[in-house]
């Protein structure tokens, strides 16, 4: 990651480690929805909002400046955006996070992009189904809430991004690990702890 991320993560409470399957443990320092899915989300309401437009203004510069050689996908959470995908050149790697970092309410850019060629539609179908269980198995967790996480899958690598407790990232950590079609697992995660969950959720089942 180069030193314009790590300036604009700098000071944010954030782990981003990134897991093998095989079990290999290297760290990287990283960095409408509504209902009772909104209830359930760790982010205030203004923050989702914000978040679906930091994403759509993100996913429109990208287009404009970088046009259909390239397959970018972007999410956001809290204001932290996550590109992924792939890039034709190292060139164009650095300016989708340069035409992206002038967003609006943008808090930092964590940019996963790789210089490769365009995935193909079976990959991208093969990590759409990825995703769809992964999230299947967070919901089955029941010491987990599935709403706490946002996933994103990439050849085969899952990406997880949320504000949660240590024992929630160990704990989905070891979910996602454990599910078809996972190679590698990256997590982009706000650590908070036990009692802050409980101050920001009062009514909300901790499930320990």
């Amino acid at each position: 990651m180069n030193t314009h991320i790590q300036k604009s993560l700098l000071g944010a409470a954030l782990l981003a480690s990134v897991l093998s399957v095989s079990g290999c443990f290297p760290l990287m320092v990283g960095g409408a929805v509504t209902g009772a899915m909104v209830a359930s989300d760790r982010r205030t309401s203004g923050t989702v909002v914000e978040d679906n437009a930091i994403q759509l203004k993100a996913s429109n510069r990208i287009d404009d400046a970088l046009g259909e050689r390239v397959h970018i996908n972007t999410a956001s959470y809290n204001r932290q955006l996550l590109l992924t995908g792939e890039v034709p050149s190292e060139q164009d790697k650095q300016l989708a996070e340069k035409v992206v970092s002038g967003v609006e309410n943008l808090r930092g850019v964590v940019n996963e992009l790789a210089v490769l060629g365009n995935a193909t539609l079976t990959q991208r179908s093969s990590d759409t189904l990825v995703t769809s269980r992964v999230k299947a198995n967070l919901i089955d967790a029941k010491d987990l809430f599935a709403n706490a996480f946002k996933v994103t899958t990439e050849r085969g690598t899952v990406y997880l991004m949320g504000r949660v407790t240590q024992r929630e990232a160990n704990r989905a950590t070891e979910v996602v690990s454990g599910t078809s079609g996972v190679q590698r697992v990256v997590r982009i995660l706000e650590i908070i702890s036990e009692d802050e969950l409980a101050r920001t959720q009062p009514a909300q089942d901790t499930r320990k």
